[in-house]
């Protein structure tokens, strides 16, 4: 059976997911395409050797409805034999996308697949393609349905972890991702969104906020409090978790993830058809898996999955060099360094969605990217990404540098 191979990965900038982002003016189908054009430039490719893109996206409806993985390898020039497919796990739809390509190509059906994703939250709001989940008495009453947030808050509440905990984390978060971005991290991925006329409308991360601190964002109030009381989320969480007496609200805007525009895309493929293109690997994707977590707490299930990964892989914890968790909320990262006593020093360390954001449908990919290229700086060899999953999921992946 053939290995799946990383053989290189770009994404666009974050933009802010509003009206004012200096990515509203983009098609979501054109960020999609942006990546898929850097993935032919950087490497040379003729497409017609690719045989599927496949993207997440979370909310495909509207402008990013009707499989928008095959309108963006026509958006893109690309040749008309590429397939394509979108996908939705929720926030980790990116990664599964990388996940189910590493499987077409382990598997045989396929030899390169550019996977990834993308979400213009700007123009298709978030929950814009609703669901049951939300909707549904038979489904929100035994999933025990309630914003993420809140969700968020619980875990907080459960495990102890205070506003100044979180507080302090989102701190961090802005610290490091301002470094990672003064020392030029992310430069070698980045590739610029520009306009019909090829003026750049964006070449770096819009929502990261140097000057945050514990005083700026103590001044913020929590953003989940009154829609809990209002929904009477807090006793469906506390009905979940009779042992909690009362949830401590301690999220807010500033240590949960921002709201962004962004595409990112991940060249997967097998050694021998990498050596045709002339593609050197830069990572081995060693082993991945999915499951379903508690969905009360909803975003444990990073921890479950790694657990299960780490045991399908023949793997400790202390093998792992590097970790990226998306940072959906404070206490997501806490709690997950919590359950494996983990040294922060080994955590997001360039940042995370906190301070850059966190574009739903490409995350995965993204954060897949960041990590690669950071275990080529420390000339490290192992990483595990993994993210949080709405309705109570965790999806993981491991990757070995060649």
């Amino acid at each position: 059976m053939p290995e799946a191979y990383i053989f290189d990965h770009v994404r666009t900038p974050r933009g802010r997911g509003k009206k004012d982002g200096a990515l509203h003016a983009v098609p979501s189908v054109r960020l999609a395409a942006t990546v898929l054009e850097a993935t032919r430039e950087r490497n040379g490719l003729d497409t017609k050797h690719v045989d599927d893109v496949i993207l997440g996206c979370v909310d495909p409806i509207g402008e990013a409805g009707g499989d928008i993985a095959r309108a963006a390898v026509f958006a893109a020039g690309w040749d008309q034999s590429v397939a394509g497919m979108q996908i939705n796990r929720f926030c980790a739809s990116g990664l599964d996308a990388v996940n189910l390509a590493a499987g077409q190509v382990s598997g045989g059906a396929h030899d390169l697949v550019v996977a990834g994703g993308v979400e213009s939250m700007s123009r298709v709001g978030i929950g814009a393609s609703g669901g049951a989940w939300v909707v549904d008495p038979q489904v929100a009453v035994p999933a025990y349905f309630m914003p993420q947030g809140v969700s968020a808050d619980l875990i907080a509440t459960k495990y102890g972890f205070s506003r100044d905990d979180c507080d302090a984390y989102a701190v961090e978060s802005q610290r490091r991702a301002g470094k990672a971005w003064a020392e030029g991290r992310f430069t070698r991925s980045i590739v610029p969104v520009k306009d019909p006329n090829g003026l750049t409308l964006l070449d770096r991360d819009e929502h990261p906020r140097a000057d945050t601190n514990m005083q700026s964002l103590a001044a913020l109030k929590p953003s989940f409090a009154s829609i809990a009381e209002m929904g009477g989320f807090d006793a469906v969480a506390i009905q979940a978790h009779p042992e909690v007496e009362r949830i401590n609200h301690v999220h807010h805007a500033g240590n949960s993830s921002g709201i962004v525009d962004g595409a990112a895309a991940v060249l997967v493929g097998s050694k021998k058809a990498g050596k045709a293109a002339g593609l050197k690997p830069r990572a081995r994707i060693r082993a991945y898996a999915s499951i379903g977590s508690e969905p009360a707490l909803m975003l444990t299930g990073p921890i479950d999955v790694t657990k299960k990964l780490l045991k399908r892989a023949k793997m400790k914890m202390s093998d792992i060099d590097l970790i990226e968790i998306n940072e959906a909320f404070a206490s997501v990262v806490l709690r997950y360094r919590q359950a494996f006593d983990l040294d922060a020093a080994r955590v997001n360390v360039n940042g995370g969605a906190i301070a850059m954001g966190h574009p739903l449908g490409a995350t995965g990919a993204m954060i897949l990217g960041t990590v690669l290229d950071e275990l080529e700086r420390r000339d490290l060899e192992t990483a595990l990404v993994t993210l949080c999953i709405g309705a109570g999921m965790g999806t993981a992946t491991v990757i070995e540098r060649v």
